[in-house]
């Protein structure tokens, strides 16, 4: 009888412990799903208020795109509508336990991306990201970021998953790559892709000598200058920049959720092919190497992508 009161008293501790922690968790996943009802809302009246702008703009699908400079500070905003249930956006892009590799299968489809790794560890689920030149490059000459992925808002009907790292190539900083998605009527889901980073003073010449040089001829998609131009205007400069990847990352986001139909031994060609097309639908923009040389090249990367670590 000592014998079991002893060991009763000596559960209670892990006991306690145990419902300590499910409480916990059930504090943070209900403050979640409040957080997750007021954005989808949000995201709902930034829907309706785009109205005009989705149904009529230069890039033949729903699609509005904005971007913003500041002197540190880059950052690109697209927002679109998808023709895929929010079901199928949700379990592809924020699944608990498949979305960061998901999200590697996505990321691998830009050109300056070399490599992507999923992992987990105490600091919680972490992309391992090789970011390049727009050619076939070796692991060890690309820049490694690391990802921070996180599930920051998530409810029956929204989402909103964030990608940040501290630091990146040329002195650049706190990149954040977010999606957030809500659920729309037709049976289809309302996206918004964010992309910013900041950079010092290192990244500013650097980003002053890619404008002198290779960078000079490039421009963006946000037209300039009066109705009298003979030739429509686009903005370059580091707004042009942060637009051409903002695009780029969209792509790949409609390409790896165009591509699930397929069978899963052609879903890598289909995405692969679905990102180039669709690239070139704004080739003024967007083209910088030929289909056979991409469709080489990424398949070359998506195979080390699975061996290399």
């Amino acid at each position: 009888m000592g014998t079991l009161a002893m060991s009763m008293a000596s559960n209670r501790p892990r006991k306690m412990w145990l419902m300590l922690t499910i409480m916990v968790l059930c504090c943070l996943c209900h403050g979640l799903f409040a957080l997750a009802v007021d954005d989808a809302a949000n995201l709902r009246d930034k829907y309706q208020s785009l109205t005009q702008q989705l149904n009529h703009n230069q890039f033949k699908r729903r699609l509005y795109l904005d971007s913003a400079e500041s002197p540190s500070t880059l950052k690109g905003d697209i927002y679109a509508v998808v023709d895929y249930p929010f079901v199928t956006v949700n379990s592809a892009l924020n699944d608990p336990a498949q979305g960061p590799a998901n999200w590697c299968d996505v990321l691998i489809l830009h050109l300056n991306t070399k490599y992507c790794h999923a992992s987990t560890s105490s600091n919680g689920n972490m992309l391992s990201v090789n970011i390049g030149k727009k050619v076939e490059q070796k692991l060890a000459d690309a820049y490694r970021v690391q990802f921070h992925y996180r599930a920051a808002a998530t409810s029956p009907e929204y989402f909103q998953v964030e990608l940040s790292a501290d630091s990146g190539p040329l002195g650049t900083k706190d990149y954040r790559i977010v999606l957030e998605a809500v659920a729309i009527n037709g049976n289809r889901t309302f996206l918004h892709l964010t992309y910013s980073y900041s950079y010092g003073m290192a990244g500013r010449m650097a980003m002053k000598t890619y404008l002198a040089t290779i960078g000079r001829r490039k421009v963006g998609f946000t037209t300039t200058g009066g109705r009298s131009s003979a030739q429509t205007q686009y903005i370059g400069g580091v707004r042009g920049v942060v637009e051409r990847n903002t695009m780029r990352y969209y792509l790949a986001i409609e390409a790896y959720l165009s591509a699930l139909s397929s069978a899963p031994d052609k879903r890598l060609e289909q995405r692969l092919t679905n990102w180039f097309n669709a690239t070139e639908q704004y080739a003024r923009q967007l083209h910088e190497v030929e289909r056979q040389e991409y469709m080489q090249m990424k398949y070359k990367e998506y195979q080390r992508q699975q061996t290399s670590q």
